[in-house]
């Protein structure tokens, strides 16, 4: 273990010298020989994990595919029936925390998974790359746009790997090698179901390269010009209004709670969003209330905005303005803040319109259709996660017989191989690289979110400096983009 560890204090002793010179202008060349052979013992290492958050996203997926990749030793979270039943489950010899600093306390661990409501993220985050940890977190990442320029801040500083849980930029089930294929035949090298499915359409049940392929088709110029993408990410259904009730025991609600406001806990009826809890303010149904994150902008937005700007070219940038064009809100707002707190307060129904120094206008709309429009002046496309198809021209339908390149694909995956997301992300901790889903997008994706909210919020059209990363010409906006933090939770950097 003292080996183990000392190779993996090297290499991030490296890498942070790395970031600190690239950060002054320099590229340098540090892969001496003994770089090297220390990175080649490292792929034989089993690295020592650390799981921050153990709910069902993480039961589910996340805790099942990085046990893959090393040995978890250790598990938290604040509700301790999660602990003892999903932590325990799918690691049981692990040691058991309810304070995620215990975990970033032990030099032992390496990689921490962090898969907490959206509220908590940039903290944990950030102090998990300051203790010298590789990172792995869930999507949306931030809850402001203050906390997206923290995290690159400690990003630069540390020079960690830190990979986002946005699996729509590098998730396929297999390795795909081309792609199009005949109608109703699985082309050599597609995974089942891979094939068109009809003269204009690909489908595939649970594969996501076909996003891939359409951010593809929309920069090789096959769309033509791009004049607008419409993004379908669904509504929020309102609550009952939700009685308080005691504290389930085991669960540490003030810690919960984390930077936000303390109130009370409530918790109604079933849910109407998902019957695995039922309508309250925490697990799951944290995302309907703008306290811990931001509703569907945040949640299916932080999918299928990231695509759209991709396509777009403009996913190191984001739009000149935000403008919502109509708006459904739960509860009353005063001055962009909810006046009920027994009821979830995020938008129920809304289209916001937003438009790129490139022209070209993305709207976000509730629905109806989860999926993509990508159109141009010589053709349209909609993708989802079923779907690939024309909606106008033949691009889709022209992969038949000159399907995408594989190495254009890879180019966009930043010259990896696309297949398994937390693959990616363990490839990248080894060899030191950018994970295919990568903070600095990610960061103008929530940034395009993040001002969907606030326009809808304040109910007017705000305009965005891209570059400075300030809303212009309107201080109350301005207010917007941090958050007033509870004492003993602030985000530090």
């Amino acid at each position: 273990m003292s080996r183990k560890r000392n190779r993996r204090q090297f290499l991030q002793s490296a890498a942070q010298g790395t970031a600190a010179l690239a950060a002054a202008g320099f590229t340098p060349y540090w892969l001496t020989a003994s770089m090297a052979k220390a990175q080649e013992e490292a792929k034989n290492d089993r690295h020592v994990i650390g799981c921050i958050g153990t709910g069902d996203r993480w039961n589910g997926a996340i805790g099942p595919q990085i046990r893959n990749f090393g040995d978890i030793v250790a598990v938290c979270d604040v509700d301790k029936k999660h602990l003892e039943g999903n932590g325990l489950r799918v690691a049981p010899k692990a040691k058991t925390y309810e304070d995620y600093r215990r975990v970033l306390d032990r030099n032992d661990i390496d990689v921490v998974s962090i898969v907490v409501p959206d509220h908590w993220h940039s903290k944990i985050a950030i102090e998990a790359m300051q203790a010298g940890k590789d990172v792995y977190c869930e999507k949306p990442l931030t809850l402001t746009i203050d906390e997206g320029k923290k995290i690159i801040e400690a990003l630069k500083q540390t020079g960690r790997v830190f990979q986002v849980g946005t699996q729509q930029r590098s998730e396929f089930s297999t390795y795909p090698r081309s792609f199009g294929g005949t109608p109703g035949v699985r082309q050599e090298g597609l995974p089942d179901g891979g094939g068109n499915e009809g003269p204009n359409e690909q489908t595939g049940p649970n594969f996501h390269y076909q996003f891939l392929i359409a951010v593809a088709l929309a920069q090789s110029g096959k769309l033509g010009k791009l004049q607008k993408i419409t993004c379908s990410i669904g509504g929020t259904a309102p609550s009952e209004k939700l009685p308080k009730v005691p504290v389930p025991d085991g669960l540490n609600w003030e810690m919960w709670q984390g930077q936000t406001p303390l109130v009370d806990f409530v918790q109604g009826g079933q849910s109407p969003s998902n019957r695995a809890y039922p309508a309250g303010r925490t697990h799951y149904e944290f995302r309907w209330w703008y306290e811990y994150s931001g509703g569907k902008l945040t949640d299916w937005g932080a999918h299928h905005i990231d695509i759209s700007q991709w396509a777009m070219g403009m996913d190191h940038s984001g739009p000149i303005s935000v403008e919502p064009t109509s708006a459904e809100m739960p509860v009353p707002f005063v001055k962009g803040r909810p006046t009920v707190d027994n009821q979830y307060n995020t938008a129920k129904r809304f289209t916001v319109s937003c438009q790129y120094p490139n022209d070209v206008t993305l709207i976000v709309r509730d629905g109806p259709n989860n999926g993509i429009w990508i159109q141009g002046d010589k053709g349209e496309i909609f993708v989802s996660r079923n779907v690939l198809r024309d909606e106008k021209g033949t691009a889709v339908a022209e992969l038949r017989d000159k399907p995408i390149p594989y190495e254009t694909i890879v180019k966009l995956c930043k010259g990896k191989q696309p297949g398994n997301h937390m693959a990616n992300f363990i490839e990248c901790v080894r060899d030191r690289s950018m994970p295919i889903s990568d903070v600095f997008t990610h960061h103008r994706t929530m940034t395009t979110c993040h001002l969907a909210n606030i326009a809808i919020r304040l109910n007017r059209p705000i305009k965005w400096d891209a570059e400075k990363e300030q809303i212009v010409g309107d201080d109350e906006a301005n207010g917007w983009l941090a958050r007033e933090q509870r004492k003993g939770y602030e985000i530090k950097v």
